[in-house]
């Protein structure tokens, strides 16, 4: 028999095969699931830093707002407890984290179930244990059971950045973007309640109408409510079209900001965000040991007025000893190299 010299390789002998990543159309990407190396920005952080040059937040990230005055108004101490009672990308948490060492701990709070297995991954990787960082994945409003389930009486730190994250606005699967389309959903947790579609099919004229006043301020309520109400919308490239078109004779910059009012409205609407807010307020100094300190960041009036109203109400009341008289507002410098900062409020309070 003539000897084989050269033999099948066996399969632990079998050559490794090398996969290229998948490779987007042009010169840059164009769809959020194509930005790959904004994505990882372990092996592509020099693209991240260019994007962040440029004064854009890189896709599947968050840039925190008003850090350094956050951290100055909580003073966070070693072995202090604080509550980020809206964890998202965990940067204010990670700025928060070593200033309560050693001794304290953090609480991460957030209803986004796509989210928060993703933040808690990377906060952990960068060194933060179960024995001073934990998660619990529920609505801020729910604040008293959580201090119950994780066994302390009070916190000393409250932090809240309200609204909506950049990982939500960037992904067009999320549906909060008028930039990209994609399903019109707006749910924080996409588990719970009922999309912006199913909404505005179900929705009476005069609610819209009213809705649209109360969440945004929108000058077109009146108009658009009648157009929007009882429709069938699938997308949210279907829902900002029609917006455009109730609007013939306004001027275009008014009507894109007339697109985005309608979305932050529905936004508000599908996630409960106000009763939540009101809710999480009221409970708010309960929560605080004495001499506790809570910081909110909010991004439109709606928030605003609701914090400004409940902690000149606690001030009266002797719940809080001190509230911020003017609000705090990102600098110059902070809105040009991140304009989501520009609306940006913080306010603050002292048990």
């Amino acid at each position: 028999m003539t000897e084989n010299t050269n033999p099948e390789p066996s399969s632990a002998e079998a050559p490794t095969v090398h996969r290229r990543r998948p490779r987007y159309a042009g010169k840059y990407p164009r769809g959020f699931d194509e930005k790959y190396k904004e994505r990882d920005p372990v092996l592509f952080g020099e693209t991240v830093a260019k994007v962040i040059a440029s004064g854009k937040t890189p896709a599947g990230t968050h840039r925190p707002i008003l850090v350094a005055e956050i951290l100055g108004v909580l003073e966070p101490r070693p072995g202090e407890v604080a509550l980020d009672c809206t964890l998202g990308y965990g940067g204010h948490a990670e700025s928060l984290l070593p200033r309560l060492l050693p001794g304290g701990r953090l609480v991460g709070i957030d209803t986004d179930p796509i989210q928060l297995p993703k933040t808690e991954e990377r906060l952990r990787a960068l060194g933060f244990g179960a024995d001073v960082f934990s998660v619990e994945r529920c609505n801020f409003a729910g604040l008293p059971q959580v201090l119950a389930r994780v066994g302390v009486s009070g916190a000393d730190v409250v932090l809240s950045d309200l609204g909506v994250s950049s990982m939500q606005i960037d992904d067009p699967t999320r549906g909060f973007s008028v930039k990209f389309d994609g399903p019109l959903d707006m749910r924080m947790n996409p588990e719970r309640g009922q999309p912006v579609s199913a909404f505005l099919e179900r929705v009476r004229v005069d609610a819209l109408s009213s809705l649209l006043v109360w969440n945004s301020d929108e000058p077109h309520a009146a108009v658009l409510a009648p157009l929007l109400a009882g429709k069938k919308f699938s997308t949210t490239r279907e829902l900002a079209t029609a917006v455009r078109a109730a609007l013939p004779r306004a001027r275009p910059e008014e009507v894109e900001v007339s697109v985005r009012r309608v979305f932050q409205a529905l936004r508000i609407a599908v996630n409960d965000e106000f009763s939540a807010l009101e809710t999480w307020l009221r409970h708010l100094p309960a929560c605080l040991n004495a001499g506790g300190r809570v910081a909110v960041l909010t991004f439109h009036s709606g928030e605003d007025r609701r914090v400004k109203r409940a902690f000149e109400s606690g001030l009266r009341e002797g719940v809080y000893s001190a509230i911020a008289v003017e609000v705090i507002r990102p600098g110059p410098e902070e809105r040009r190299a991140n304009p989501r900062s520009t609306p940006a409020k913080l306010r603050w309070a002292r048990r």
